[in-house]
């Protein structure tokens, strides 16, 4: 192995070591509330700005997967929101503006927003029914957040999708949806 891929595996390890930390802060039981409470919802909206918008929609795509109605904000086929979907609305800093103002307006309507963000002191977070922390760093590096070598939120959204994706299988596993279901539902107008 040469020095410079010596030097690539020394950063990825400290990049996987970020998120496993944060991740060992984040309680089972917080994946396994969320998980149920999208099981019952009919519809899951999702909004997000930036990085933790792409986290958003990757999350909305693979409960599309899993047979769940899902629909990103913004988009210009999704529809209204109504009492009794959930808004999944995230934020690092729980504080950018047009997401905690899409959450407001939601709760106005009757819809449960859950929070993905770092900050439970954050307006996401106070406007929410519920939130999920995860406990990494974001670009305003706050006091009391984790670490990291990498720039801006960077943490943050690494962290966010593999939460995404572990509420996924949860929600997976609750609906019985197994890989062949899935695939059946995968987008088939690609090579």
């Amino acid at each position: 192995m040469n020095t410079d891929q010596n030097a690539k595996n020394t950063t990825l390890t400290a990049i996987l070591a970020e998120i496993s930390q944060v991740l060992s802060h984040i309680p089972e039981d917080d994946l396994e509330i969320t998980a149920k409470r999208l099981e019952q919802a009919p519809r899951i909206f999702v909004i997000g700005e930036g990085r933790s918008g792409l986290m958003a929609r990757a999350f909305a795509m693979r409960l599309m997967h899993l047979g769940a109605v899902s629909y990103v904000i913004g988009e210009t086929i999704t529809p209204a929101i109504a009492e009794g979907d959930v808004l999944v609305a995230i934020s690092g800093s729980g504080r950018t503006h047009h997401v905690v103002w899409t959450a407001e307006k939601a709760k106005a309507q009757g819809v449960y927003v859950q929070a993905i963000t770092t900050n439970p002191d954050g307006e996401l977070a106070k406007t929410a029914d519920a939130a999920l922390i995860i406990p990494a760093a974001t670009k305003f590096r706050r006091e009391g957040e984790a670490p990291s070598i990498q720039p801006l939120g960077s943490l943050f959204d690494q962290s966010a999708h593999l939460v995404f994706d572990a509420i996924c299988l949860k929600y997976a596993e609750a609906k019985q949806v197994s890989q062949k279901t899935a695939f059946q539902k995968h987008s088939n107008l690609e090579s």
